[in-house]
């Protein structure tokens, strides 16, 4: 039986391709062949393998071993795929394989050294040189066509001489490599050719030198690179050599250090060439080039790649497939239009290779004739051409859509400057009507802030491309200005981020590529002082203003930490990069949070919740990052710990607040003291430290045992006997909001019922509530009772603060309920449900310490001072919080 069914496989295969068919009447044993091993994957071991048997001892014979061993996986590969025994995934990485062992083995063959000529030396090292051979398109990304060609480039690392007795430059030595290279792989004999070789993507193209030299590469990279070779390096991969030197030529060239949307407009420029290109030699129906083809696919993909590569170094991966999973993975695509690319590419390529199965011929046009028809549509399981070309249709016209909406032209004029700079001096002249029609308030201090901006140094020392793009944005950003009830304000704002970005091109070209995002940063501006001001520090955070619904999406903080450590991880040993990726990432989150407050969609002790999560991921990869740095380290993991007090500690923290921490440890470890401290000075370091990507916490640690004065870490065992034998009552207060936030989970556990013991000891009450009311009057005298100030104000938070401290130190030896750390609104309630203070006194205190905190972040958003009529609503609260503050303390 499975003779017969695989004598039928190799029938339909033959039906399908007459390259197969051939081939097997000139080597009917590879038609024998084939057919036993049709149900086996042509692995790279068994490619080697079968040259290996072959011994071969010259270059021709190479060549013959390598076109045998390209037609052996010819014939298994289209058996296989037609008769639905294998995958895309299958052929692309056993054409990709070919190719590799192919190069491998002649790159092998042919630098084996003679005395004559010797090996190559380089002038500076004094080592022996390699070429390196790199594999450009789907060859580095290892997607290989079955007939299509390989695009190499050849380098070599260091200048220098070769050491034989006939010594020649190391440029001529590799030149003559890479041409037998090429003839070995790529000639056309009477048995074909393995691969055909295009060398066209060397620098300088067709005119330039074969191998090219690191610095020669360097320089013309620096200074004669176009953004096409952008696009094109981005697959490029090293097959042989020095990969690690050549990469850290290459990948500064690809990708940029900041958000490039430069490469839209460059992308889309490409892309029209190659539309062109397709009108111009008829080729509506390539499946790679065509409308909807593999190459809109490829951009997609690829215009992600160049613009967050530089930051995001999980986008340097080269598959196309991949970087669409991530596109996904990160949100930046919707998951329902990766399916349907995915489908999409799937489909084109399978397509791809049944047409060069026909004739081993490198094209992707769609057959004319009616029996090549056929054949593609039944190999692709369809019952006619009209079934499956409504098919096709279908997903070339869906990837249309998709790479029309992200290449689209920005909706205002063309950004060439043109039309754009005689828009902007509208704005410029001396007649403010058009400004005062917009409804601005002071028209003329709004013109000699444009005129200010226009004449100044800054923008007359921009790059060209800076200002076309700034003019082309101005009038737009004006108009929607005006839309909004403060808009001088929010235009002011708005031109002092035009003013901090307009050297850097890339926020221009994404403000202008993006009207959209115009318009919710208006919004924004409009807002709030303080985010306006957060945004122009921090316009990297520019980019999240192009996803309304990542903007709006509530964190998932364990899926975040993990991308976070992805990321972190990408970056290897780079201490700088990867203290800035945590400064992005918290900056990131940060706007995430002020946007989705600002449209009231996050409740205040939600918004609280969050800040707290988001610190308490941050202090967790620190840790996690430092100690991999720390020198000499005796375990894998810290022993360690972090608590939070404070905000932090009860989950109050707000946009800017500050870290209270305390450090734990428990280690055995003679130097554990030394170690710990080491490293705690370490964390402080990477969490306060003033970047180029700014800072993300102030750290507070008076907190600590003996305050100022004391050791920077303790032990689990030394804090506890401080807690129990030399505390301050204020410093009980403090451990009433205090919390594991990070590290060993053991030290916090340990820490919790340490925390809980000490706030459930018995204590002599009227002593206590002297010790609570003194501390109260101390503060009062440094931060008196003003009315206007929430926080001191009598009745406010302070109060409501120190009424909660003194029902938990007094109380949780009776009822230890009160220990739980769920925030003073939730703790005071539980004090009324055992009697404490009346369920009148709780509810008004839980109101009054409500409005205050919302106060208190409403005038830090909006920049404002607060003004005692705004407590007028709740004075009823302030007034029963100072009635309970007068029934506990007198």
């Amino acid at each position: 039986m499975t003779e017969i069914s695989d004598s039928l496989r190799i029938t339909a295969a033959l039906n399908h391709s007459r390259y197969l068919k051939n081939l097997f009447l000139r080597h009917p044993h590879l038609a024998i062949s084939t057919e036993q091993c049709i149900e086996q994957v042509f692995t790279r071991a068994q490619m080697q393998s079968q040259l290996d048997a072959a011994q071969i001892q010259s270059e021709d014979e190479l060549s013959q071993q390598l076109r045998n061993l390209r037609q052996a996986v010819m014939a298994r590969l289209i058996v296989r795929e037609i008769n639905g025994l294998s995958d895309l995934e299958e052929v692309v990485t056993t054409t990709s394989d070919l190719a590799e062992v192919a190069i491998a083995n002649a790159l092998a063959f042919l630098s084996i050294s003679n005395e004559r000529i010797g090996e190559p030396i380089g002038e500076e090292t004094g080592l022996r040189q390699e070429l390196i051979v790199v594999g450009m398109g789907k060859l580095g990304g290892r997607e290989l066509n079955v007939s299509s060609d390989i695009d190499l480039i050849f380098v070599y690392p260091e200048d220098g001489n070769t050491n034989g007795i006939k010594s020649i430059s190391n440029h001529e030595y590799f030149a003559q490599i890479g041409k037998k290279l090429i003839r070995i792989i790529g000639d056309t004999t009477a048995d074909g050719f393995v691969f055909r070789v295009d060398m066209r993507l060397r620098p300088f193209g067709d005119s330039g030198p074969l191998v090219t030299s690191f610095a020669a590469l360097e320089n013309y990279l620096l200074m004669q690179g176009r953004e096409w070779e952008r696009y094109a390096w981005i697959k490029g991969r090293a097959l042989s050599g020095d990969a690690e030197g050549l990469m850290s030529l290459v990948t500064p060239f690809i990708y940029r250090k900041y958000l490039d949307y430069g490469a839209y407009h460059s992308m889309r420029e490409l892309h029209s060439q190659i539309r062109r290109e397709v009108a111009r030699k008829d080729r509506f129906d390539n499946v790679k080039l065509g409308p909807g083809g593999i190459r809109e696919i490829e951009f997609i993909g690829q215009v992600f790649q160049l613009i967050r590569g530089g930051r995001n170094k999980v986008l340097q991966q080269r598959p196309t497939q991949v970087i669409l999973n991530e596109l996904e993975q990160q949100g930046t695509l919707p998951s329902d239009v990766v399916t349907q690319l995915q489908a999409a590419y799937v489909f084109l390529r399978n397509i791809e290779h049944r047409i060069m199965y026909l004739d081993d011929a490198q094209t992707q046009m769609l057959p004319t004739n009616t029996d090549d028809q056929i054949r593609l549509a039944s190999s692709m399981g369809f019952a006619d051409w009209d079934s499956f070309k409504l098919k096709l249709d279908e997903y070339r016209n869906y990837v249309t859509i998709q790479f029309d909406q992200i290449f689209a032209l920005p909706e205002q004029t063309a950004l060439n400057g043109g039309e754009s700079e005689t828009h902007i001096d509208q704005y410029l002249d001396k007649d403010t009507t058009h400004l005062s029609q917009l409804g601005f308030q002071n028209p003329s201090d709004i013109q000699r802030r444009l005129n200010a901006l226009h004449d100044g140094s800054k923008y007359k020392q921009m790059p060209d491309r800076c200002r076309q793009r700034l003019d082309a944005i101005l009038p737009s950003l004006i108009t929607i200005a005006a839309e909004f009830n403060n808009p001088d304000t929010t235009l002011t704002r708005l031109l002092d981020l035009l003013e901090a970005i307009g050297r850097r091109e890339s926020y221009l070209a994404l403000l202008a590529e993006h009207p959209q995002a115009l318009k919710r940063l208006a919004g924004l501006y409009s807002a709030s002082p303080w985010v306006s001001e957060y945004l122009t520090r921090h316009p990297i955070l520019l980019d999240e203003l192009l996803d309304f619904r990542l903007l709006h999406q509530a964190p998932d903080w364990q899926k975040l930490g993990a991308q976070l450590r992805q990321e972190i991880q990408a970056l290897g040993d780079d201490t700088e990069a990867r203290m800035d990726c945590l400064r992005h990432f918290q900056h990131t989150q940060i706007f995430r949070l002020v946007a989705q407050d600002l449209a009231d969609i996050l409740p205040l002790e939600t918004l609280s919740d969050h800040l707290s999560d988001l610190a308490d991921l941050i202090l967790s990869v620190t840790i996690e990052e430092v100690w991999r740095d720390l020198p000499n380290t005796h375990v894998a993991q810290p022993q360690f710990a972090i608590i939070g007090y404070g905000k932090l500690g009860g989950k109050e923290l707000g946009y800017a607040s500050d870290l209270d921490l305390v450090f734990l440890y428990e280690d055995e470890h003679p130097n554990a003291g030394e170690i710990y401290a080491r490293f705690a000075k370490r964390v402080v370091n990477w969490l306060s430290s003033l970047t180029s990507a700014g800072q993300l916490y102030d750290i507070d640690l008076r907190l600590r045992p003996n305050g100022s004065s004391g050791l920077l870490v303790s032990s689990i065992e030394a804090f506890e006997q401080y807690q129990r034998t030399a505390a301050w009552v204020w410093e009980h207060q403090a451990l009433t909001r205090a919390r594991y936030c990070s590290g060993d989970i053991k030290i916090g556990q340990k820490f919790t019922t340490i925390r809980n013991n000490i706030l459930c000891l018995e204590r002599d009450i009227p002593a206590l509530r002297a010790e609570v009311r003194s501390m109260r009057e101390k503060m009062l005298e440094t931060h008196p009772a003003q009315a206007n100030d929430v926080k001191h104000v009598r009745g406010g938070i302070v109060d409501i603060e120190f009424i909660m401290q003194f029902l938990i130190l007094a109380y949780s030896a009776q009822h230890a309920d009160l220990t739980a750390n769920l925030g003073n609104i939730a703790l005071l309630d539980t004090a009324a449900q055992h009697g404490l203070i009346s369920n009148n006194a709780a509810q008004h205190a839980r109101t009054a310490y409500r409005a205050l905190r919302r106060l208190q972040h409403i005038n830090r958003l909006n920049g404002t001072q607060l003004d005692a009529s705004m407590l007028s609503p709740i004075a009823a609260e302030l007034e029963s919080v100072k009635a309970t503050w007068q029934s506990l303390f007198g």
